[in-house]
């Protein structure tokens, strides 16, 4: 099967189920899928994930698939929505993984300390917001409204409610700043929520009822009976009647005296237990409210090993659409392990004999050669992609061990403040970091790398050793993650690579090549060489004739 077009092989297999005609597509695209999704999502194990759900998007779609002259276009653009979905849902795992660890933060300190030190200035901090600040704010932390329920209330949308909530979250963080009072916003939102609203003592609501009730129906009763009986009274009637009010009115007065010395001692023993009873519902409202969100994080793990339990399936469908349900022998799995060692002995001498491959973050691998070494290592474009990988994770153990927990641990020691320069970090990291890696890093706008949202400005590197290739990172104050493609194909360092050109210059080359010859298909990329009309599409394939130079 050979011989045979990418066209044919689909049709065979759309046809007549051939196993050994998706086999053979699978062989030839492998290679190509698997770094495209390297490149875009920067880890090895993520790309595996990606290239399966290629091949698998491929058996379900061959039908529509059966005509298209090219089917490397397809491909790559189906591993860049299979790229993005991967790195959006590994973006949200470590969101919730942050947002669990700040729970556990909140929950481990001390809430009375921090509510101790903001109750005195609330109210104060209440009164500096805008009118329509505080009502969005005591909606929502005062009264428990959702942002669906607050958007309704003030006739707007529920994003632009939030906003605002998050808007009189942060004046409240600023106002206790000023003050010396230093809290984050989700610990203040957290100790607000849970200390803000008090309940009254057991029966006020009844008794302001009752007093209101009675006081009304007084006046009104008297003002009744005096209206009616004064039109025919008599000057003696006038005297009994005067003497009997007077007389009922110092009855009201004494019997109100003596309420109210009642209402004093009840009073006073409510105080005597109110501290105890506010403890009481305080903790039940935390208990509440951090059960509600371990509920939530619990049903997004749930979710989580659902789409892993998915993906598993993925995982068995393309091993059997491989044709490689049975296991390998010991003797097979040994003979792969010395290959694996055979490659790692390659890449370590080709690495002593290209200093310029490497970068100082290296040092921190302890010589660990392995993972990158998982493909072959024959083509110059090989190893440039081997050396990529070495770099991407010398680069990713330097961000996880040193780079985001000494950020992290910066902003929480500075009011929530990113810093200025990366020599400010040092202090915050586990063992001094040399220079020769930080002068590699800088920090930028947000917009430097396309990315999700982890705050302005970010760090990243200031520049690759090969554009082609290197992953671009961004590291902010809510997490980090390696930069994407955008449609244009351009990479994170603004580079579009030279497979990309050729692949959007395939099928206007194979067009004027079937022109130029009868209707033939090409049978090899070499002959489309002459209709490549454009400096850009040339040297992009000498570049890739280069790469696949063998070494």
């Amino acid at each position: 099967m050979n011989d045979q077009t990418d066209s044919q092989l689909l049709r065979a297999y759309a046809e007549h189920r051939s196993e050994p005609a998706f086999a053979e597509l699978v062989r030839r695209h492998v290679d190509f899928v698997y770094s495209a999704a390297l490149r875009m999502v920067c880890d090895s194990h993520l790309a595996e994930d990606v290239t399966q759900g290629v091949f698998v998007a491929l058996a379900k779609n061959f039908a529509q698939l059966a005509d298209r002259p090219v089917l490397s276009g397809w491909l790559h653009r189906t591993a860049q929505n299979i790229a993005a979905q991967t790195v959006r849902t590994d973006v949200r795992r470590r969101a919730r993984e942050q947002e669990a660890a700040v729970m556990n933060d909140l929950l481990s300190a001390e809430p009375d300390v921090v509510w101790e030190n903001i109750a005195p200035h609330l109210d104060a901090a209440l009164g500096e917001l805008s009118e329509p600040d505080r009502d969005a704010l005591l909606l929502r932390y005062f009264e428990r409204k959702s942002a669906h329920e607050i958007a309704e209330i003030l006739g707007t949308s529920e994003d632009a409610a939030q906003k605002r909530v998050s808007r009189a979250v942060e004046r409240l963080r600023d106002f206790f700043a000023k003050r010396g009072v230093t809290v984050g916003a989700s610990g203040l939102v957290v100790v607000i929520s849970a200390n803000a609203v008090q309940a009254a003592p057991v029966g006020l609501a009844v008794a302001i009822s009752a007093t209101a009730g009675l006081a009304g129906t007084a006046i009104q009763t008297s003002t009744a009976i005096a209206a009616t009986k004064t039109i025919a009274m008599t000057t003696m009637q006038k005297a009994v009647i005067g003497a009997t009010l007077v007389a009922a009115v110092g009855t009201g007065i004494y019997e109100g005296h003596q309420a109210s010395n009642l209402k004093s001692e009840v009073r006073a023993l409510q105080q005597q237990q109110a501290p105890l009873a506010e403890q009481i519902q305080q903790l039940q409202r935390e208990r509440a409210d951090v059960a509600n969100r371990l509920a939530a994080l619990q049903q997004q793990n749930e979710q989580l090993r659902r789409d892993t339990a998915e993906l598993a399936k993925l995982r068995g469908e393309v091993a059997r659409l491989r044709g490689s349900a049975t296991p390998p022998s010991r003797d097979a799995i040994e003979a792969e392990l010395k290959s694996w060692l055979v490659r790692a002995s390659k890449l370590k001498q080709r690495l002593a004999e290209t200093p310029g491959a490497r970068i100082p973050e290296m040092r921190l691998l302890d010589a660990d050669y392995m993972a990158p070494t998982r493909g072959l290592l024959e083509t110059e474009g090989d190893y440039l992609q081997a050396f990529a990988n070495l770099r991407s994770a010398a680069e990713f153990k330097f961000i996880t061990t040193f780079l985001n927990p000494a950020l992290t641990q910066y902003a929480q020691a500075n009011n929530g403040q990113f810093p200025t320069d990366l020599s400010q970090l040092q202090p915050y990291f586990p063992s001094p970091v040399e220079d020769a890696i930080l002068d590699r890093w800088e920090i930028a706008p947000a917009k430097t790398v396309r990315t999700a949202n982890f705050g302005d400005p970010i760090i990243t590197q200031k520049a690759a050793v090969d554009e082609d290739w290197d992953c671009r990172y961004a590291v902010g104050l809510h997490g980090f993650a390696s930069g994407g493609v955008d449609t244009a194909g351009h990479n994170a360092w603004g580079v579009v690579p030279p497979e990309y050109v050729l692949q959007m210059a395939a099928k206007e080359a194979g067009e004027a090549y079937k022109a130029a010859h009868n209707g033939q298909e090409p049978t090899d990329r070499n002959l489309i060489l002459p209709y490549l009309t454009t400096p850009e599409r040339q040297a992009a394939y000498q570049k890739m004739m280069k790469w696949e130079q063998k070494k």
